[in-house]
């Protein structure tokens, strides 16, 4: 089967650097928010207010990283980002021994953590097609995803069980040295990288497809420059904002990327929204321990397991978009029941079995919907396109997560909780966007069948 198959030594490595890393953070599952109820006991528009900040800034600041990377080998690139990422986690325990930690500080390194990754996804994605063939794509990426999901069935619990037993910071310092193993992994991979070539920031249109060197030995097409600013300073500002909006521009401009990109930073905005409500209510309102919080979320990760597995012979049966439209949207139709949770084994029963069918359709949905954006998107603008793609998903968690802790306070938590899973309802409409789009691509056969 072609799950089974190698990929090659570099692919190793880099598969067991997601690995390690992908454990450390699933073992501090909700490290933050529990640190700040516990420890620094925050209510719900706290909490809410930790995790919107956080990603809102963390992706204001990575927006200008999109082009550097770009311009950059990956390979370092991802090396400093653990690195970063492992000094700023390493500070929460730190001042928490101290006596030091406040909520600002928080804030601060789920700023930087979160600009961290979004820099270090886009050089990964870059990477990863620069790898693997273009025919394992798909395996590759199913095999990252089966591997987020067995880290996060297995994480949560032992980090759960770690909280209970060594103090709320302990997986912190499990998730910092966890990147520090990525980290050397990374550097382990070895072998050649060339430098890229910078390119300009055509958005997919033809006017807009000459790149800079092109563009400056025809001056006539550029507009004169204003009398108070000289021509080249003029000339370099609008490269620098080109170059930040150009991955926006090329999503939009793709028939394909487009309703992708729409439904994905809703669904995951709108999931993600009531992630710190739920643990206010479970946690708070109704009582459970931290060790049944984390396993309500863990043991449902099996599905996504199971579905990660599965995606690559439903593509070969039933070709991209179907498994596309089919899981993406039964993924939208899980969330309004996490409304209806009680106290006790049936509300965590009822929990379990909403995440169970959740994950398991998003373990078939992203495998396939990551390989068909790596596959639309020129290889020299995968970094800017991917930084757009996630600083606007974080940005839209971010946003939805602040409106949602507003809600909550207004509404009440299980209402919040059930108007999100009542507007999830309605995403799968933009996918249907992707197969008008598909039937008449060029690229169709690539993006039903992934050869």
């Amino acid at each position: 089967m072609g799950a089974r198959r190698s990929l090659g030594r570099r692919f190793g490595w880099l598969w067991a650097a997601y690995g390690v890393s992908a454990f450390g953070t699933r073992l501090a599952f909700d490290a933050f928010p529990l640190i700040a109820v516990l420890v620094l006991h925050a209510g719900p528009m706290e909490v809410s207010a930790l995790a919107a900040a956080g990603l809102a800034v963390g992706a204001v600041v990575a927006v200008s990283l999109g082009p550097w990377v770009e311009s950059h080998r990956k390979r370092p690139v991802m090396i400093a980002m653990d690195l970063v990422r492992f000094a700023a986690l390493l500070s929460v325990p730190a001042a928490y021994a101290l006596g030091l930690l406040s909520f600002v500080q928080l804030v601060v390194v789920s700023v930087v953590v979160a600009a961290a990754d979004i820099t270090f996804n886009a050089a990964a994605g870059a990477y990863l097609k620069a790898l693997v063939r273009p025919e394992d794509l798909l395996v590759a990426n199913g095999r990252f995803e089966a591997t987020t999901w067995t880290t996060t069935m297995l994480g949560p619990p032992l980090g759960g069980t770690m909280i209970g037993v060594f103090g709320p910071v302990v997986t912190v310092v499990a998730d910092a040295v966890s990147y520090l193993l990525s980290a050397v992994g990374i550097h382990a991979i070895g072998g050649g990288e060339p430098r890229p070539v910078r390119t300009g920031t055509a958005a997919g249109r033809s006017r807009a497809d000459a790149s800079p060197r092109l563009r400056a030995e025809e001056p006539s097409r550029l507009p004169p420059a204003e009398p108070a600013r000289p021509p080249a300073e003029k000339k370099a500002s609008r490269s620098r904002v080109g170059e930040l909006l150009d991955g926006w521009r090329y999503i939009l401009g793709d028939p394909v990327l487009c309703p992708l990109f729409l439904n994905t930073v809703l669904v995951s905005g709108l999931i993600m929204a009531t992630a710190p409500l739920l643990a206010v209510l479970m946690l708070g309102h109704l009582g459970f321990a931290p060790w049944q919080y984390a396993l309500a979320f863990s043991v449902p990760c099996v599905g996504g397991l199971i579905g990660s597995r599965l995606a690559p012979r439903l593509v070969t049966r039933f070709g991209r978009h179907r498994v596309m439209l089919t899981a993406g949207t039964l993924r939208a139709c899980w969330s309004l029941g996490l409304a209806f949770v009680g106290p006790g084994t049936t509300g965590l029963v009822l929990v379990m079995a909403v995440e169970l069918g959740l994950i398991t359709c998003v373990g078939v949905f992203n495998p396939v919907f990551a390989t068909c954006r790596l596959e639309r998107t020129a290889t020299e603008r995968v970094a800017r396109t991917l930084t757009a793609w996630s600083v606007t998903s974080k940005a839209g968690i971010a946003a939805l997560t602040a409106l949602w802790g507003l809600l909550a306070g207004l509404v009440g938590t299980r209402t919040a909780v059930g108007i999100a899973g009542v507007l999830l309802l309605a995403t799968p409409l933009l996918l249907l966007r992707v197969g008008h789009a598909d039937e008449q691509s060029p690229v169709r056969r690539r993006c039903r069948t992934g050869l």
